[in-house]
């Protein structure tokens, strides 16, 4: 019957979009009180709670957090800013990936090709065949931290689109897989995965009618003059892509997991078309849009009880929720499938 209580901390849209009414009633219903904090005060004098949720940064709300930490030991903080920053770099991001070994028999993983250019003077330098790359190339920004401008990624189709690329960016390969993208959402030991629609895939003998790059937003209309072939609405339909088997996915996610020392996160896969039971992950996102997974509030409300009753700043593992979880087994931290082989990380200042 004891009242716990969590405290939380996200910026204004994620609370927007996450502490619905329904989750902050279910959470209630379990004895948990979700308190939002107060950022006018000083962390140190608020509370004490029994657990602090976030999704900031900057160095003052790290130190904040390290001396709440001192101050009240048996707070549980979920997760640690130095685990989290680690996403924010797209390169130090898909690495995690290559220190995940898991035991797949019918299906390997990995990561799409990618260099990234720290430097104007690299852009019109740079030789893709050398990198192991070739047109068209997806362009994200290194910087992963959740901006708007982190989430501008092109398309890029020649070398005259390389030129207006503004570094730090990453040139990842571009891979068919047949305009569907898997999220694989992680909440501890729950793992849940739903489909959605992707960029449609691009055919070689079409790239000479294209733009010299396309914004994401733009990459929808490549195929117009193909939307009239039943094939294209067939490709686009959702209902007839199969998901890669379960167990597979939870096992990478037990092995992300364990690597990034982080409990709160989804990563996106797609299934390469020249290799059909091979995956590819493509982006890891920290505490991502729960509220569009189902089921959400029953999800989180039992994570919160699970860490929260265990006490156990390890969060090892998590168990005896009322949500249905997903089997699996922590693993070790070497790649599965083809070795993809690492890239040297810039420092994050």
């Amino acid at each position: 019957d004891e009242e716990i209580q969590c405290w939380v901390r996200f910026s204004s849209k994620k609370q927007a979009s996450f502490i619905q009414v329904s989750l902050v009633n279910l959470a209630k219903e379990r004895g948990i009180d979700l308190i939002k904090i107060d950022t006018d005060k000083p962390l140190i004098d608020q509370g004490p709670f029994d657990c602090v949720l976030h999704k900031m940064d900057g160095d003052d709300w790290k130190r904040q957090l390290k001396e709440y930490g001192s101050e009240f030991p048996q707070a549980l903080i979920i997760d640690s800013p130095e685990a989290i920053e680690r996403l924010h770099n797209r390169i130090s991001m898909l690495q995690a990936v290559g220190e995940v070994e898991i035991d797949c028999e019918n299906a390997s993983f990995g990561i799409p090709k990618q260099t990234v250019i720290y430097d104007v003077k690299m852009v019109s330098a740079i030789n893709l065949e050398s990198e192991g790359l070739e047109f068209p190339v997806i362009a994200k920004p290194l910087v992963a931290d959740g901006s708007a401008k982190s989430h501008k990624m092109l398309l890029v189709f020649n070398k005259d689109g390389l030129r207006k690329l503004k570094p730090p960016i990453v040139l990842q390969e571009f891979v068919n897989h047949g305009a569907v993208i898997f999220k694989v959402y992680v909440v501890g030991d729950y793992v849940k995965c739903v489909k959605r629609k992707s960029l449609p895939d691009v055919k070689e003998d079409g790239l000479g009618r294209l733009e010299s790059y396309l914004p994401f937003s733009q990459v929808s209309n490549l195929n117009n003059f193909e939307k009239n072939d039943d094939k294209y609405y067939k490709l686009m339909n959702l209902e007839n892509t199969e998901f890669p088997p379960l167990s597979f996915l939870t096992d990478i996610a037990r092995g992300l997991r364990r690597v990034t020392k982080l409990h709160l996160f989804n990563f996106d896969v797609i299934r390469d078309d020249r290799v059909g039971n091979r995956y590819l992950i493509i982006d890891i996102n920290y505490f991502p849009g729960y509220a569009k997974m189902p089921n959400y509030e029953c999800v989180l409300t039992d994570f919160f009880w699970d860490v929260l009753n265990q006490n156990d700043k390890s969060l090892g593992s998590l168990k005896n929720g009322h949500c249905e979880k997903e089997a699996g087994v922590l693993v070790g931290n070497s790649g599965c499938g083809e070795d993809e082989g690492t890239l040297p990380v810039s420092r994050l200042r």
